[in-house]
């Protein structure tokens, strides 16, 4: 599994400003829709169902939220760099700034969770997150998060 099989470059986004983790669910929400013809309410409540059950905020800045639903027929998923970071809840406590949300079908099994991996291991890596922080075109962020993966396994 690629990195550019899951994030498509209408997927990536800036946002200047989120007041709230709940209105960051909605703006992911709409950014899945538009990128990925979901629906954005469905995106939303499962995201939050799925937030109730544990934050997914990892830790340095960065939150993984995701959710099984129907209709999805591959794992796929959206990012977005907060120019703000905000509260979320993180295990480290510290507010996040770099959200890569993934969507999986309800019934994706090893798929979803070799998808989470490989975007935790990214997500994990200090110099693309610094990367990230430090560009603000969405052609770069996605080339980026795309070109992670094949720099690591060229290394």
């Amino acid at each position: 599994m690629q990195m550019s099989d899951i994030l498509n470059p209408e997927g990536v986004k800036l946002i200047s400003q989120v007041s709230s983790k709940k209105r960051l669910f909605h703006d992911l929400g709409e950014l899945a829709e538009d990128a990925m013809g979901l629906c954005a309410a469905t995106v939303i409540e499962a995201l939050q169902d799925r937030e109730a059950l544990g934050p997914t905020g990892v830790g340095h800045g960065v939150a993984l939220p995701h959710a099984r639903l129907s209709g999805v027929e591959k794992v796929s998923g959206v990012f977005v760099r907060l120019e703000r970071p905000i509260e979320f809840d993180s295990v480290d406590r510290q507010p996040v700034d770099l959200i890569f949300a993934l969507f999986a079908p309800e019934d994706a099994g090893v798929e979803h969770l070799k998808a989470l991996a490989l975007v935790s291991r990214t997500m994990r890596d200090a110099a693309i997150c610094g990367k990230l922080r430090a560009n603000k075109d969405i052609a770069a962020l996605h080339a980026l998060l795309t070109d992670a993966q094949a720099a690591s396994k060229a290394a």
